[in-house]
């Protein structure tokens, strides 16, 4: 084991952890009703403080001759809400709220390092072909009691990062020539991702049944 090392990554954590609470501390002082913006690159930013600052710590577990690594990666997915399943030829993945495109020194292991894991078992237990004529369906679910300004444009969001972690599991390739990207907005009970990988001939059928399905959850509530 090396001491220097555990120390240098300690004390970058702790920096992070410092910074991290005076950003909460802002937040907690920070007029909402006035100053919306303000509060939105706070948040934003304590988020990704939380998301570093959790990737760091990784690192001290791997620091050592850990063995445990497939266990702890299962378990960072689930902490996340990761969840993926097959059903008719249809694979979804169901992750956290995307975030807004990041800055180039913010760190993206966070969500993708758990997902990668969490295909990778998947596709050894699951038997099924890549899709190589498909439909990747994004669909950004928005918490309902919250302010729908909160709705982001699609291009600002981290689409392709997590295409680039499902294509490797689950497509030939993403490029235009295999797979078309289709976006949805809708409202649920808390902030989520789902995306669903089809082939192109499934997905009229499969949109018409989600959108009666939507339109009646919306009815019901």
């Amino acid at each position: 084991m090396d001491k220097q090392a555990i120390y240098q990554q300690t004390r970058k954590a702790e920096t992070e952890l410092t910074k991290l609470q005076s950003i909460v501390f802002a937040l907690q002082t920070v007029d909402f009703q006035k100053h919306s913006a303000n509060y939105e690159e706070l948040s934003t930013e304590a988020a990704y403080k939380a998301e570093r600052l959790a990737c760091q710590l990784r690192k001290l577990v791997y620091i050592t001759d850990f063995t445990g690594e497939s266990d702890y990666m299962k378990h960072a997915a689930e902490a996340q809400g990761i969840h993926i399943s097959l059903e008719n030829g249809i694979l979804s993945v169901t992750l956290p709220a995307l975030f807004p495109k990041r800055k180039l020194r913010s760190n993206t292991a966070f969500l993708h390092d758990p997902l990668n894991y969490a295909l990778h078992e998947f596709v050894k237990e699951q038997s099924f072909p890549l899709y190589r004529d498909c439909i990747v369906c994004f669909i950004q679910v928005y918490d309902k009691a919250l302010s729908r300004k909160r709705i982001r444009d699609y291009d600002n969001l981290e689409f392709k990062q997590i295409l680039d972690v499902i294509s490797t599991h689950a497509l030939i390739d993403d490029s235009g020539q295999f797979c078309d990207i289709h976006h949805m907005t809708e409202m649920g009970a808390e902030d989520h991702t789902v995306i669903h990988i089809m082939e192109k001939s499934a997905f009229p059928k499969w949109l018409a049944d989600h959108e009666t399905a939507v339109k009646n959850t919306s009815d019901n509530s």
